[in-house]
């Protein structure tokens, strides 16, 4: 007799998922987040045995998570070849390498490139940046807005973030010219996760965004335990810059648009 069947569910116990995804709060990081009031009613959970699987719907399209330790990818792996049937016929994943193989019969899939997860490890490199920055809030959205188009086209903002006082600003002459801001911020899961940081390209060079995440890291450390972020590999000038603040390479996943054959 072989062992018992293990399928994939939905998982609706918020204490299941916790403990499931607290394993690696790092690695995990932005699913933790997620289990929020904020995110809860967007998302959707699927686990076969200790596996987890997220399926985030308040962003179009879609966008699939699922991490692993490598020791752990075939289980995962598992999971998303029962789960791809009913997957959205087009959708965005960040996977753990070699995932993604797991759904190519069944969907298209067109790179998004491979990205560092990196953690806030050594906050003893803050002594070489001056961190600077003030609180944004929703009377600042217009110039968000404005900076964002102008330096960072393109990027996933969710102005409701705004409300969680975890966006610092720094101006120059009445002008915002830098902003690092958060995708994730949970002090019931103690994580958080860096996102939307940019800076105005007159004002690149000058040390600004290395100042505004190294005051926000300080901000968030006051209430949470792991600060996280994601990064593309490519990105050597934003990468170096979160190693200067103190950050380091904890995992590496890959990005995927995934449309349905």
């Amino acid at each position: 007799m072989g062992g018992p069947l293990m399928v994939v569910r939905p998982e609706h116990d918020r204490a299941v998922l916790a403990r499931l995804l607290g394993r690696d709060p790092v690695l995990h990081a932005y699913q933790l987040g997620d289990l929020d009031d904020f995110f809860w009613p967007y998302t959707s959970w699927f686990r076969r045995g200790e596996q987890v699987a997220l399926l985030y719907r308040g962003v179009d399209p879609p966008t699939l998570l699922a991490f692993a330790a490598p020791a752990d990818t075939p289980a995962l792996a598992a999971l998303l070849a029962d789960l791809a049937p009913a997957l959205p016929a087009r959708l965005y994943a960040h996977l753990s390498p070699g995932l993604s193989d797991v759904l190519a019969g069944s969907f298209r899939l067109d790179s998004g490139g491979a990205h560092h997860r990196m953690a806030w490890t050594d906050p003893a490199r803050l002594s070489a940046v001056r961190p600077e920055g003030v609180v944004l809030g929703a009377a600042d959205l217009p110039a968000l807005r404005r900076l964002y188009e102008r330096a960072y086209p393109g990027n996933w903002f969710d102005p409701r973030m705004l409300d969680t006082g975890q966006y610092l600003g720094v101006r120059e002459g009445g002008e915002l010219v830098a902003v690092a801001g958060v995708h994730v911020w949970s002090p019931v899961y103690r994580v958080a996760a860096l996102g939307n940081v940019t800076t105005h390209p007159r004002w690149r060079g000058r040390g600004l965004g290395a100042a505004v995440v190294a005051a926000l890291c300080v901000r968030l450390r006051e209430t949470v335990e792991h600060v996280t972020l994601n990064v593309k590999a490519d990105n050597r000038a934003a990468v170096r810059l979160y190693e200067r603040v103190g950050f380091t390479r904890v995992a590496d996943y890959e990005e995927w648009t995934l449309t349905a054959r």
